[in-house]
């Protein structure tokens, strides 16, 4: 029995990372099929129906399932392209101008949008990754500085830290903290993202913790 509930173990260690894995890859492949699962599925069963004895595969879920995710990623690596030209730009340049005549979604394409240009970007004088104390002060979140602001009267720097959850850094926390109260890392955003994502399995073997001049 021990020797059985020793190779459980181990075995689900093992499969575990790897059905992680399956689950991330699984939904992400989800969602580029649905994005163009509304034409590729009505194309594939006309060419089905129409040269059956060649193309008769064409109408099973998986072949759609596979064609909908191919022509969900030429479409962006199509924008991709795009973008860095000046008939794309144009273009981009007016699609956002029509969406923020639109209230809500100005709202929300405008907070995506500007979240998305600060990660890539590093504020004036503050680390981009930090840790910030959370709950308390014996306990550090990982998270992103998105702005630096000053405190009405006194002037003090304030920076708008985005803590993301775990295992889905999609959601998360926005806290306020003084800048002398951030731990700053020398992390990329990439890494970040991995130690979150991982649950703190990616990680490197040293940490900062304790902020210059604190007493552990």
């Amino acid at each position: 029995m021990r020797r059985l509930r020793a190779y459980f173990f181990t075995g689900l260690l093992t499969l575990l990372p790897i059905w992680l894995v399956w689950i991330v890859f699984k939904f992400v492949l989800g969602l580029l099929s649905d994005i163009s699962q509304p034409w590729v599925g009505p194309v594939s069963v006309r060419l089905a129906s129409a040269h059956p004895e060649w193309l008769g595969w064409m109408d099973d879920p998986w072949a759609q399932s596979a064609f909908a995710v191919v022509g969900t990623v030429l479409v962006i690596v199509a924008v991709g392209a795009l973008a860095r030209r000046v008939v794309g730009q144009r273009l981009l340049a007016w699609f956002e101008g029509l969406i923020a005549r639109i209230p809500l979604l100005k709202t929300v394409y405008g907070s995506a949008r500007k979240l998305l240009d600060l990660l890539q970007t590093k504020p004036d004088g503050t680390q981009r990754v930090v840790l910030i104390d959370f709950p308390h002060r014996e306990m550090k979140c990982v998270g992103f500085v998105t702005r630096v602001m000053r405190e009405n009267g006194t002037g003090r720097e304030l920076a708008a830290v985005y803590v993301p959850t775990t295992p889905n850094p999609t959601s998360g926390y926005l806290e306020i903290v003084p800048v002398d109260r951030l731990t700053p890392t020398d992390w990329t955003v990439d890494e970040a993202m991995a130690f979150i994502i991982s649950g703190g399995a990616v990680s490197p073997d040293s940490i900062p913790f304790q902020r210059a001049g604190d007493s552990p």
